[in-house]
C-alpha cells in the first residue's frame, strides 16, 4: 500500500511539474522552444571551438567536446531544477507550508517534480546530439554504442545530480537571493573539473586530484564510452598517451568508482539536507519569503 501511495504521489507531483514547466504558451511553441533552445547554446561553444582551430572539426576531440557539453545540460538544469522546486513553491507560489505538512514522503515529491525537469533536458540532449551527428559530424554510431553501459550510467549519473540538487535546495532554505547562485557556481565546478569539455590531464595536478573525487568525472568518462567508443580509442591512438587519464580503467572499474562516489555524495547531500531542513524549522524559514 505503502508503494502504491509513493508510486501515485510521484505520478501527480511529475503531472505538476508539467503543468508549471509548460503551462506559459502552447504546445506547439513549447516543442519550438525545446528544440531551439539546446542547440542554440551548444553553438555557441561550436562557433568558438571554430574560431579558435580555424574550423578544424573532423578530429576525435570535437566529437569529446560537443559530447560532453550536450551530456552537460543534465548536469546543470536537472542540478538546478531539483533546487528550484523549493524556491519555486517557496517564494513564487507560498505553498511550501502546504507541502510539508501533507502526508507524503516530501523526497519523492522533489523528484516526482523534478522528473519533468530530466524529461525535457533528455529531449534537448537527443536534439543536440541528433544534430550534431547530421550537421557537423560527430562521430556516434549507433551500432557502436554499448546500451547496457549507457543505460547504466545515465541512471547513476542522473540520480547522484538529483542528491545533489536535493543538497543544493537544502541550502536555499537558509539562503535569502544566493541559492542560485551556490547551484550556479557548483555547477560551474562541474563543468571545469570533471573533463565536461577537455580532458582532466589539461588541469594542475591539485586539481586532478579534485577531479578524481567527483562522480560527474567518471559519468563523463562512462557516458562517453558508451556513445562515442571510436572516439574516445582514436584520442588516445592519434595523440600517443592516455588523453583523459582514465584510459588505463575498464568500463566496470569506472562504473565501481562511479557507485562509490555517487554514494559517498548520496550520503554527504542527505545528511546536508537534514542538518538545513532542521534548521529552517527551527528557524521558521520554511515558509519564509524574500520577495525575489
Amino acid at each position: 500500500m505503502a508503494v502504491r501511495n509513493d508510486l501515485r504521489l510521484l505520478k501527480s507531483s511529475a503531472w505538476l511539474g508539467w503543468q508549471m514547466e509548460a503551462n506559459w504558451t502552447d504546445p506547439f511553441l513549447f516543442a519550438t522552444y525545446s528544440i531551439v533552445k539546446p542547440i542554440a547554446g551548444t553553438l555557441i561553444l561550436v562557433f568558438m571551438y571554430l574560431v579558435i582551430t580555424g574550423g578544424e572539426t573532423a578530429n576525435d576531440f570535437f566529437s569529446y567536446m560537443y559530447v560532453g557539453n550536450a551530456l552537460y545540460m543534465f548536469v546543470a538544469e536537472v542540478l538546478f531544477g531539483v533546487t528550484w522546486v523549493i524556491h519555486d513553491d517557496r517564494e513564487h507560489y507560498m505553498t511550501l507550508k502546504h507541502v510539508y505538512i501533507a502526508p507524503m514522503n516530501f523526497y519523492i515529491y522533489i523528484f516526482g517534480r523534478s522528473a519533468i525537469k530530466i524529461a525535457i533536458t533528455s529531449f534537448g540532449v537527443l536534439i543536440t546530439l541528433a544534430f550534431g551527428v547530421l550537421a557537423l559530424g560527430v562521430g556516434i554510431d549507433l551500432g557502436a554504442v554499448d546500451w547496457l553501459l549507457l543505460t547504466a550510467s545515465l541512471a547513476v549519473g542522473l540520480l547522484c545530480i538529483c542528491i545533489l540538487g536535493l543538497a543544493m535546495g537544502g541550502v536555499s532554505f537558509l539562503t535569502a537571493k544566493h541559492s542560485i547562485g551556490i547551484n550556479e557556481g557548483l555547477a560551474g565546478v562541474f563543468y571545469v573539473m570533471s573533463g565536461v569539455v577537455f580532458p582532466i590531464t589539461i588541469l594542475p595536478s591539485w586539481a586532478q586530484t579534485i577531479s578524481k573525487f567527483l562522480p560527474v568525472t567518471y559519468w563523463m568518462e562512462v557516458v562517453r564510452r558508451a556513445i562515442e567508443p571510436a572516439v574516445m580509442e582514436g584520442l588516445a591512438a592519434s595523440s600517443g598517451y592516455d588523453v583523459t587519464g582514465m584510459g588505463d580503467m575498464s568500463n566496470l572499474t569506472l562504473m565501481l568508482l562511479l557507485l562509490v562516489s555517487a554514494g559517498v555524495f548520496f550520503i554527504m547531500s542527505i545528511g546536508v539536507f537534514r542538518v538545513a531542513d532542521n534548521i529552517a524549522r527551527k528557524k521558521g524559514k520554511v515558509d519564509w519569503t524574500t520577495a525575489y
